[in-house]
């Protein structure tokens, strides 16, 4: 009977610190992710052109990659933006992706887009199109932070090889004001020019 009364008692401690560890996360000690924020108004015909790579968070689309990465983007005849993504693999080689990206919308703030790199014939389904939202941007457009909602993915964009280091220090505390994980980023090693 007292080894029964010791079970129940031990089962009653563990309950209740379950509960209080609820509580304790519900009471915000532990703050929800607010929703991505991204910049107000990005000026296409400044943002066209080449960026390289400073970081990513890594994803199986370029697994292929390991240096020098960069993003080239072009105005087409029909509005779209054509999107060529470069990068060296282990062997040496360079590997090209051509996608292209549209807006989300015409309110002029050209913030949010969407991109695919499946094939033409396919652009009509929506599951191709992947968010492309731009969540911070250097006063000169000399660095870019790119993600999507759920910030599974990451891009550290700038039009140098290399970013200073204030620009750096500026990128770690945007991103952690956002909620990314800064610990996830992996550098990209970039050739010197």
């Amino acid at each position: 009977m007292a080894l029964r009364g010791l079970r129940q008692a031990a089962a009653g401690l563990v309950l209740m610190a379950g509960v209080i560890a609820a509580n304790a996360q519900d009471s915000g000690t532990v703050p929800p992710l607010q929703p991505l924020r991204t910049v107000e108004r990005v000026d296409l015909d400044r943002y066209l052109g080449k960026w390289y790579e400073i970081g990513l968070y890594p994803n199986r689309f370029q697994e292929q990659c390991v240096a020098n990465t960069t993003a080239e983007y072009k105005r087409k005849p029909n509005g779209r933006i054509e999107v060529t993504n470069r990068c060296t693999m282990k062997d040496g080689r360079v590997d090209d992706a051509v996608g292209e990206a549209k807006l989300v919308s015409d309110d002029g703030r050209n913030n949010k887009l969407k991109v695919r790199f499946a094939p033409a014939f396919l652009s009509w389904l929506d599951k191709v199109w992947g968010d492309y939202w731009v969540v911070d941007l250097g006063a000169e457009y000399e660095y870019a932070i790119v993600s999507e909602p759920s910030r599974k993915f990451l891009w550290v964009l700038s039009r140098t090889p290399q970013l200073s280091d204030p620009n750096m220090q500026r990128v770690r505390a945007k991103l952690i004001a956002e909620g990314f994980e800064f610990s996830r980023l992996q550098l990209t090693p970039q050739a010197k020019p």
